[in-house]
């Protein structure tokens, strides 16, 4: 008789902490390297990474793992909206790596991030994603996400 394999540790979301900082700067490179207006700036993103871990109630980080290794990350911004009088969020960085992708982790942690505006009690969750990444758009859509007529501009600010 064969011996048996060990069972793969089901994936779990929980919050992010400081000893994940290098594996959500990679997840960032992944993520920035796909997207036209971002470019991966590792130091950039562990400073940003750091800031959010640091200040609990501006938003949150949460990660997916599974026997250990972080295999993707969301990110939840706290801010308040004057047209509902309450606080609300942006998610962002949903990203999963390269090689863990189409295994349903996006989902989980959509739904953990919006599980998560729940208990804080934020009316609103809103998000960007690229208009051609018809794959995110449709993972969103089938969550309830609607696009929206607004239509976004940026401006950086000079130091």
């Amino acid at each position: 008789m064969a011996p048996r394999r060990p069972r793969p540790a089901a994936p779990r979301v929980r919050p992010a902490r400081l000893g994940d900082l290098e594996a959500m700067a990679a997840l960032l490179g992944h993520l920035f390297s796909q997207e036209s207006e971002f470019r991966p700036e590792p130091a950039l993103q562990r400073r940003g990474l750091r800031q959010i871990l640091r200040r609990p109630g501006q938003g949150r980080l949460l990660v997916v793992e599974a026997g250990g290794e972080v295999l993707g990350m969301v990110s939840l911004l706290a801010g308040i909206s004057t047209a509902l009088g309450s606080k609300v969020a942006w998610l962002e960085d949903l990203v999963v790596a390269p090689g863990h992708r189409g295994q349903g982790l996006g989902r989980l942690l959509l739904l953990a991030a919006l599980a998560e505006a729940r208990r804080r009690g934020w009316r609103r969750v809103s998000l960007l994603t690229d208009a051609d990444n018809a794959r995110a758009q449709a993972l969103y859509r089938s969550e309830g996400f609607k696009p929206s007529p607004m239509r976004t501009m940026r401006r950086l600010i000079e130091r």
